[in-house]
């Protein structure tokens, strides 16, 4: 068997990425044209974060990222099944992008000035603001960042998390023992057996493993934030007319909560309003959808797959889905949070 054959069974995703980097870099500028040739958005997202990008046992994606690749396949194609989706690692996610494996990736990644400065990656918008807090046993008591001062913490090597903790316990004048190990799941694993005091991660990936805890045994996220992790899409640099599109999908989603637009009543709105803003927005007027390389009806599509934002963080996040999460900053703007679309005109 070949060298290769045999690297495509055992590590696929690197297997795909060596291929990637080596024989077809996207043109620089023509994200757009290339994925409406080939008819499908290649969209990376996140092995398994509940929530946000899983994979039940019937092959079936679902989560928020999950739904938000799809909001943009539906803009471009019409049709939001057209999506394929690649599971990425953390350490393959910007190799995959950079080198055109993936369209767009949707993989729980903060927007910070390096990943812009440094890697040339271009961050259309938020879909979720998190933060990194710390998760401990509820029959513990502990309430607040000082109980746990001098105490053994669980957190995943490779990340920005340990250096936020110590940075975090330090400006506090509070000590704090990280115990680093290698996978989220051996960090959940860790924590769950008592080898330390508190896991900490963000409050989304915290809720994730909280699903998980041995039958009996619940626990509580600490209120204290330890940084600000604005998780968004992210595509390529050099690509404005791609980086528009995604944008203003996203922009979408959120102007259609906003302005009480939903999945099951968008075709009922857009035959019947009135209102100037609605009516641009849905293309009805304006003209819009050329401007970006799309027909009319490219956010009357994107809502109607997927639901708008709040919908879509309610089934996948929300206080009725198995995470429980409320929704805090992403609330939108007129409801105390910092959700906002500017205007379509």
């Amino acid at each position: 068997m070949p060298v290769s054959t045999v690297a495509r069974i055992l590590f696929p995703a690197a297997a795909l990425l060596a291929v990637a980097w080596a024989v077809s870099p996207a043109a620089a500028g023509d994200t757009l044209g290339q994925l409406k040739a080939r008819g499908t958005l290649h969209c990376g997202v996140n092995q398994a974060k509940p929530g946000f990008s899983t994979k039940d046992a019937s092959g079936q994606w679902s989560g928020m990222e999950v739904d938000f690749c799809r909001a943009v396949a539906a803009a471009v194609f019409g049709d939001a099944k057209k999506v394929t989706f690649v599971p990425l690692r953390a350490s393959e996610r910007f190799p995959a992008l950079k080198s055109s494996m993936i369209d767009l990736l949707a993989r729980a990644t903060a927007w910070t000035l390096s990943r812009e400065a440094s890697l040339k990656l271009r961050f259309p918008g938020i879909l979720f603001y998190d933060a990194q807090a710390l998760m401990v046993p509820a029959t513990e008591g502990i309430k607040s960042l000082k109980q746990l001062d001098g105490a053994s913490i669980c957190v995943e090597k490779g990340t920005t998390h340990e250096r936020n903790l110590t940075d975090h316990f330090t400006a506090q004048g509070l000590r704090v023992k990280p115990l680093v190990i290698d996978s989220p799941t051996e960090v959940a694993d860790a924590f769950f057996s008592g080898r330390c005091k508190a896991y900490t991660s963000d409050i989304s990936d915290l809720a994730g493993a909280r699903l998980r805890a041995p039958a009996g045994q619940t626990f509580d996220i600490l209120p204290e934030h330890l940084s600000k992790e604005p998780l968004g899409p992210v595509v390529r640099s050099g690509d404005d007319e791609w980086l528009t599109l995604v944008r203003w999908v996203l922009f979408a989603l959120i102007a259609a909560e906003e302005n009480g637009i939903t999945r099951d009543n968008i075709r009922e709105i857009r035959e019947t309003t009135q209102h100037p803003a609605a009516r641009r927005a849905l293309g009805i007027e304006g003209g819009f959808g050329p401007m970006l390389g799309t027909d009319q009806d490219w956010a009357l599509h994107a809502v109607e797959s997927v639901g708008n934002y709040g919908e879509m963080f309610e089934r996948n996040l929300g206080v009725h889905s198995p995470l429980h999460l409320e929704r805090g900053l992403n609330r939108l703007w007129t409801h105390g949070g910092l959700m906002y679309a500017p205007p379509v005109r």
